[in-house]
């Protein structure tokens, strides 16, 4: 406000505006510093035609006359006066609930919760579709088909249990926000995945890490690398998450390689965080020179490669199927078998008719019992040539249906056989697939495999001539004796005298165990490293038996980068304290699991207490025993990525597969983050 204002000669006398009105009239005088003159906001805003209390002189020409003051109540004028007929209008407007200001924004306030609960339901019914792994789009999406698909008929589905929904999607939303379009689906589904991924992130934190990396073809004919982090949480876990699948042009190392280090790059990962490889064993990915175990050696020589044990395992079984011509044989047999008996429909339905008559007889007989979840369907399983456990089950199911599979062969004059050992391989390959192994376990699995396999050689011949007696006898199939003379085939040489004994035992049963146990040592090299003899001295076993202070801090010297020469100093009374500290706690003095062990100093504190140990069996347990993971990842983009839903692209098969197989994760992230994160995307209206 001015202090000063400028003054106009009166007669004899300079007069000026009085700064004191604003105090007498304060609703409605303004003065114009321009025009040096007074006004009436009220009557300015709305002026009426007739010229009543100063007309124009407060409304457009401006107040001058100072030496009149009176002018200024004549303006003002009684109750019903234009004045203050205008100052009440001025008043109603002023009103904030009135004002337009206030009609626009509940307006728009009506319209944003319109627009968040239409963003809501799509996201809900993306969630859904995401988790179940389910398609979106449908063959006709048109408002007059009958199948929209899975997304627009799960919103119409959701609207109509829910009225408040129902009012505000599909018909009811404006025609350009309706959230439904195919872009919108995937900018969604984007956002979700990228969501869940910060939530791996997050869980990953600084943790070191080891990855375990894949390629397979899907069914369009891209190959796919799919990536797998292996770490310890910060509650002690050992926990394997999928990062992410990468569309690889090219399947060299090299290639596979840069298509890393691309996705390091994008999630903010270094390779000097990496501790440890693990891959099938493909030539282009485990070369010494020229695969990508070495070229990430090169980088960081801390990053240990293990051959995935399951895969090793599987080798072991298929050279010893190659190279003994009886169990190459028996395969072919129970192959043929299978083939034969599942190769139409109508035999595979007399396979169900028997095998439901047989247990019905079973039943009556008192031989089997009934209960909850028994003697449920068994088919003929199918042997997969990458996953031998298969083969396994194969055998097993082909032993419960046998009597009933003879039934369907008398038919079509064909035989099939059964095979026992592999039952010992089967439970170690069963047990090296399981995602929270650790190295030490598997390489005790191994060594128990071994032992009870040189076990079954020396002393199971007997247990195994008994059960093969009851089989035949079960199954009406004539006994040999073994005391008689072999009777070999003209091809092949026969040893003078040798009986069915000796030839069963010997040249198959003991020959056959042979071999496996040669594969085994042969391919399970890792067992004789050196550093996991140093790793295996942190095993909690027999109250911390294996424990050797020299052998761990060797162990520490594996990994430069981990442990300054002041740390290693520290090492050495860290690991004197630790073990007299848990072989005096009866809380570890049962455990067998390392996995377990990490577990339990979490919850014990104890891993700040020993901080320098916990980071040696940290280094331990992230070390990669099998890439089933990766496998299954392959087997979830089998269900994803289906012959239909061919033409996915890259990103969008990415962003299905990050939800689909990481659904925990995907299930921690709230619908308001995800929301977030599409906001910002790009513009919306």
């Amino acid at each position: 406000m001015l202090q000063d204002f400028p003054q106009t000669l009166f007669g004899d006398k300079q007069r000026r505006f009085n700064k004191a009105w604003y105090n007498q009239y304060p609703y409605w005088l303004e003065y114009s510093i321009q025009k040096d003159a007074a006004y009436c906001l009220c009557c300015y805003l709305f002026k009426t035609e007739n010229r009543e209390g100063g007309g124009d002189a407060f409304t457009s020409a401006g107040f001058k006359n100072w030496k009149s003051k009176k002018s200024l109540d004549e303006h003002v004028g009684g109750l019903n006066s234009a004045h203050n007929v205008a100052v009440s209008k001025c008043q109603n407007l002023m009103k904030q609930e009135q004002s337009i200001q206030t009609v626009l924004e509940g307006q728009s306030k009506h319209s944003q919760n319109a627009y968040r609960l239409r963003l809501t339901a799509s996201l809900d019914c993306i969630r859904f579709l995401l988790r179940q792994g389910l398609a979106f789009r449908g063959n006709d999406e048109s408002e007059g088909s009958s199948n929209r698909g899975n997304f627009l008929e799960l919103l119409r589905f959701l609207a109509d249990h829910n009225a408040m929904i129902e009012g505000v999607v599909l018909q009811n939303a404006p025609k350009n926000m309706k959230l439904v379009a195919p872009e919108i689906q995937k900018d969604i589904i984007a956002a979700a995945a990228a969501e869940t991924t910060n939530k791996i992130m997050e869980e990953l934190g600084d943790e070191l890490f080891s990855v375990l990396v894949d390629e397979s073809r899907d069914v369009s004919c891209k190959e796919q690398m799919a990536v797998i982090l292996r770490f310890v949480n910060k509650q002690g876990s050992i926990v394997e998450r999928f990062l992410a699948v990468v569309h690889v042009k090219e399947t060299t190392s090299l290639s596979l390689k840069t298509s890393l280090e691309e996705l390091f790059c994008k999630h903010k990962l270094s390779f000097s965080r990496l501790r440890g490889q693990g891959y099938d064993g493909a030539s282009n990915m485990r070369g010494e020179f020229n695969g990508l175990k070495a070229l990430i050696l090169k980088e960081n020589s801390s990053a240990y490669y293990v051959h995935c044990f399951a895969h090793q395992l599987q080798l072991v079984l298929v050279a010893v199927a190659e190279r003994h011509k009886r169990i190459a044989t028996l395969f072919n047999i129970i192959s043929t078998a299978q083939n034969t008996v599942g190769a139409s429909c109508q035999r595979r339905d007399k396979l169900r008719e028997e095998r439901a008559a047989e247990v019905k007889k079973a039943l009556v007989e008192g031989d089997i019992s009934s209960g909850t979840g028994l003697h449920q369907e068994v088919s003929l399983a199918r042997a997969s040539d990458t996953r031998w456990s298969s083969h396994y089950k194969s055998l097993t199911n082909l032993t419960i249906l046998f009597g009933t599979v003879m039934v369907v062969l008398d038919d079509i004059m064909e035989n099939a056989k059964d095979s026992r050992h592999r039952a010992i391989t089967n439970e170690l390959s069963d047990a090296l697939q399981k995602k929270e192994q650790e190295i030490i376990n598997a390489i005790d699995l191994v060594m128990v495999a071994k032992n009870r396999l040189q076990d079954m050689r020396d002393n199971g011949w007997g247990s195994l001539l008994g059960e093969v007696h009851s089989f035949c006898v079960k199954h009406n199939i004539d006994v040999l004796n073994m005391e008689a003379e072999k009777v070999l085939k003209r091809s092949e040489c026969a040893a003078s005298g040798m009986t069915n004994g000796h030839y069963y035992r010997i040249d198959l049963f003991n020959s056959v165990i042979d071999l496996i146990l040669q594969e085994l040592n042969d391919r399970f090299t890792e067992i004789n490293t050196e550093l996991l003899r140093c790793m295996s001295c942190l095993h909690p076993r027999s109250n911390f038996s294996a424990f050797d202070k020299v052998k761990l801090i060797e162990l520490a010297h594996y990994y430069p980068n981990d442990f300054s020469n002041s740390e290693l100093c520290i090492l050495e009374s860290q690991l004197d304290c630790y073990i007299h500290d848990l072989r005096a706690d009866q809380d570890f003095s049962q455990l067998n699991e390392m996995g377990v062990l990490a577990q339990k100093l979490v919850a014990r504190r104890k891993d700040i207490v020993y901080p320098l140990v916990y980071k040696l069996i940290k280094l331990a347990l992230i070390l990669p025993v099998a890439t089933a993971t990766v496998e299954r990842a392959f087997s979830a983009m089998n269900i994803i990525k289906t012959r239909l839903r061919n033409r996915m692209g890259d990103d969008f098969l990415n962003d299905n597969l990050v939800t689909f197989i990481e659904k925990d994760k995907f299930r921690e992230v709230p619908n308001e983050v995800i929301m977030q994160r599409f906001q910002i995307m790009r513009p919306r209206k």
